[in-house]
């Protein structure tokens, strides 16, 4: 069985990347990185997960974006909310740099792990338009990793970027997950939840979460988790 270093944040897609990957039969390394973000919320949701999928190993690694500011959901700027997603325009709850940083610390424990393989829940169709969620973005990590790595330089092993869910809209990835028969009431999408986690239901997460399943044509288990009604048609 080989390794694998998964990015999971707690959220629906991350959980979703690593269930394929523990179904296509990699051992899970679970990364999670608290980053300063106002919903840490999902932080807890990242362990539940992990816990779920059997992680061989979840580390979890503080990295203060919130230092540089920039984004909505590193400091006090509101949510944008209640807006037509419009992914050609890039929003404010885009961190700088995020999934770079991100993929750079996977690649390092990859690499500590002599593993060549790591899972990233982006997406490219029912998204927020943040350009490191892009192919085109994936693509280029993943040729500089094989530049920056001892193994890629060596010719030793390849490091492949794995994004099984770039091209799926939510509603495929929903579909996939409760395939692999993954607990969607564990996930926290919200980017600006209550105290006790509820999700706010008009952030651009949150939409494109309702969408998913209302296109999945199944209910969200986390809205019973809160004991909430479905969005009515039209509210989105």
């Amino acid at each position: 069985m080989s390794d694998a270093v998964v990015l999971l944040s707690g959220g629906l897609d991350s959980y979703t990347a690593a269930a394929i990957a523990r179904a296509e039969g990699f051992r899970l390394n679970a990364l999670t990185i608290l980053y300063g973000q106002r919903h840490a919320k999902e932080v807890d949701a990242a362990r539940a997960v992990a816990t779920w999928l059997g992680v061989d190993r979840h580390v979890e690694i503080t990295v203060g974006l919130g230092a540089f500011g920039g984004s909505s959901l590193t400091t006090d700027a509101p949510v944008p909310k209640d807006r037509p997603i419009d992914p050609t325009e890039i929003p404010s709850t885009y961190v700088p740099a995020r999934n770079t940083v991100f993929l750079a610390l996977a690649l390092g424990w990859a690499e500590a792990l002599g593993a060549h393989d790591i899972f990233i829940g982006v997406n490219a169709l029912d998204y927020s338009g943040y350009p490191d969620c892009r192919p085109e973005y994936i693509e280029a990590f993943e040729r500089m990793a094989n530049l920056a790595t001892q193994a890629g330089v060596e010719g030793a092993q390849q490091l492949r970027i794995h994004t099984p869910l770039i091209r799926l809209a939510k509603s495929g990835i929903i579909r996939r997950g409760v395939e692999l028969g993954v607990d969607y009431a564990l996930t926290a999408s919200c980017y600006d939840p209550g105290a006790s986690g509820e999700p706010c239901r008009a952030c651009d997460s949150c939409l494109l979460r309702a969408k998913g399943f209302a296109e999945a044509g199944l209910s969200d288990p986390l809205l019973a988790r809160f004991a909430m009604k479905p969005l009515e048609e039209g509210t989105q």
